[in-house]
C-alpha cells in the first residue's frame, strides 16, 4: 500500500504516522475543528477537516472518514485505539468500499467485540473465562436474578466496550439497582450500544495482558505479558512488562491460553487478549482489545519488535515474519500515562493551554506526546496528553529511570498526572511488585 489515512488524533495518530513514514508510507491526516493545530495535522502528508468538535460529528462520522479516504485515494484506513478502532460496521464499510483496514476483518472485531460471545468462543477454546451472563443482560429484572446466582459482588460491563466506560460493580442488590441503569447510559454515550452483561467481580486481583500478532492464516505468536494492575475506575494509569508476579511457567501458561484463542478465530493483526489473575494465579479471560494499545510501546521496549509496522505489514498481506521461537524479552519497561487531570480532585480533567512543556530524554526514555508550549488541550476528547516510557536492565533500575523522568517532564498552565505517578514510584507496594487493582483505592494522594 502506499497511502494510509490515519482516522484518529492525538499520540496514537503520530505513532501510526511516524510508522508509516518509516515504511515509505504517504498518511492523510483526518481532524475535527478543536484539532486544526494538532501535530497529528501538520506532520502528515495530506490533512482533511472531517467535521465538529465532538467526536460523534468528526472522529466517530463514518461517512466523513470513508469520504476523506476516497477524496484523498488513501488505500487503507489506520483507525488507532478509541473511536471506530473496534467498531465492525466501520471496519466493514472500509471492506465494501475496498478500501484496507488495518485491523481484524469486521467479522473478528464483531465477534471480540460483544462481549457475551467472544466469552463463549474463548471457552469452545478452552481458556478459562470469569462465571458470569451467557449473553446481554435486557433488563433490571433480569440483572438482579443472575446477580443472586452468580453471588456478588457483580460487575456490569458494557458489551460493546472498552478502557472503563459502561463498567460498574455492584456488592448488593441496592448498588445493582442504582448502577445497572448508569452503566447502560455511559455504554450508550461512549459506544452508541447500551448493551450491558455481568460478571463476577474478582477481587484483589491482577489485570494482566497478553500482546498478540496473527497474520490471518491461524499463525499466532504472543510478545509476552503487560501487568496493567495500577487503575483508577477501571482505566489503567501504569503499564509495565514483564509483570513482577509472573515466572517463567506462569508466563508459558497465559502466553499459550491466549495463542490458542486467537489462533482458534484465525486472528489478524495485532491484538491483546487481558485476562484478570487471582492470588493463586488462576487466569481467567475477560475481553479481547482486537486494535492497537495505549501500553503498546512498553513491549516494544523489551522485545524490540515495532508492533505498528507488523501492523501495516500484516494489513498488506504479508506473513508474520516471526515464530514464536524468534521472540525473546530483554530488560523492563513501565510506562506512565500522563494526563491533563487533577489527582488531588479525584482525576478531574483539566483542558486549558499548556504554557510550558519540556519533556525528559537520556539513555532508555520513550516520550510518545502530541502537546508541545502553547498547545491548548480541548475539552472533548480523553485527557491523555502524553506516555512516559522508560527502560532498564532490570525493574529496580527501570524505577528509578521513572522516578528521574518524571523529574525532568515539565508540564505547566493544566494540573497533570505527573506528581501522582512520582509518588507511586516511591510507594512501597509497588516497589515490591506485591499490589493489585485495588492499588489505587487504598493510595494517599
Amino acid at each position: 500500500m502506499d497511502k494510509i489515512l490515519v482516522a484518529n488524533r492525538g499520540e496514537i495518530a503520530l505513532r501510526v504516522i511516524r510508522a508509516c513514514i518509516e515504511l515509505g508510507i504517504s498518511t492523510v491526516a483526518v481532524h475535527s475543528l478543536a484539532d486544526e493545530d494538532s501535530l497529528h495535522s501538520w506532520l502528515a502528508d495530506q490533512s482533511v477537516c472531517i467535521g465538529a468538535n465532538k467526536p460523534a460529528e468528526s472522529y466517530l462520522d463514518m461517512r466523513r472518514i470513508i469520504s476523506a479516504a476516497v477524496i484523498t485515494g488513501a488505500e487503507a484506513i489506520h483507525p488507532g485505539y478509541g473511536f471506530l478502532a473496534e467498531n465492525a460496521d466501520f471496519a466493514e464499510m472500509c471492506e465494501e468500499h475496498n478500501i484496507i483496514f488495518v485491523g481484524p476483518t469486521s467479522e473478528q472485531i464483531r465477534s471480540m467485540g460483544d462481549k457475551a460471545m467472544a466469552k463463549k468462543i474463548m471457552k469452545e477454546a478452552g481458556v478459562h473465562t470469569v462465571p458470569g451472563s451467557e449473553g446481554i443482560v435486557e433488563d433490571l429484572d433480569k440483572a438482579i436474578e443472575l446477580s443472586k446466582k452468580i453471588g456478588y459482588p457483580i460487575i456490569i460491563k458494557a458489551s460493546a466496550g472498552g478502557g472503563g466506560k459502561g463498567m460498574r460493580i455492584a456488592r448488593g442488590q441496592t448498588e445493582l439497582i442504582k448502577n445497572f441503569e448508569m452503566a447502560r447510559v455511559e455504554a450508550r454515550s461512549a459506544f452508541d450500544n447500551s448493551d450491558v452483561y455481568i460478571e463476577k467481580y474478582v477481587e484483589n486481583s491482577r489485570h494482566i495482558e497478553v500482546q498478540l500478532l496473527g497474520d490471518g492464516t491461524g499463525k499466532v505468536i504472543h510478545l509476552g505479558e503487560r501487568d496493567c494492575s495500577i487503575q483508577r475506575r477501571h482505566q489503567k494509569l501504569i503499564e509495565e512488562t514483564p509483570s513482577p508476579f509472573v515466572d517463567e511457567d506462569f508466563r508459558l501458561k497465559i502466553g499459550s491460553a491466549a495463542v490458542t484463542g486467537a489462533s482458534n478465530i484465525k486472528y489478524r493483526s495485532a491484538g491483546t487478549i487481558e485476562f484478570l489473575v487471582d492470588k493463586q494465579k488462576n487466569f481467567y479471560f475477560m475481553e479481547m482489545n482486537t486494535r492497537i494499545q495505549v501500553e503498546h510501546p512498553i513491549t516494544e521496549m523489551i522485545t524490540d519488535i515495532d508492533i505498528l509496522k507488523e501492523q501495516i505489514r500484516i494489513a498488506s498481506g504479508k506473513p508474520l515474519r516471526f515464530s514464536q521461537e524468534d521472540i525473546s524479552y530483554r530488560g523492563h519497561s513501565i510506562e506512565c500515562r500522563i494526563n491533563a487531570e487533577d489527582p488531588s480532585n479525584d482525576f478531574a480533567p483539566c483542558p486549558g493551554k499548556i504554557t510550558s512543556f519540556h519533556v525528559p530524554g537520556g539513555m532508555g526514555v520513550r516520550v510518545d506526546t502530541h502537546a508541545y508550549a502553547d498547545y491548548v488541550i480541548p475539552p472533548f476528547y480523553d485527557s491523555m496528553i502524553a506516555k512516559l516510557i522508560v527502560w532498564g536492565e532490570t525493574r529496580e533500575e527501570a524505577i528509578q529511570r521513572m522516578r528521574r523522568a518524571l523529574r525532568e517532564f515539565i508540564i505547566e498552565g493544566v494540573k497533570t498526572t505527573i506528581p501522582f505517578h512520582a509518588k507511586v514510584m516511591n510507594d512501597k507496594r509497588f516497589i515490591s511488585g506485591d499490589f493489585d487493582t485495588s492499588f489505587i483505592e487504598n493510595f494517599e494522594l
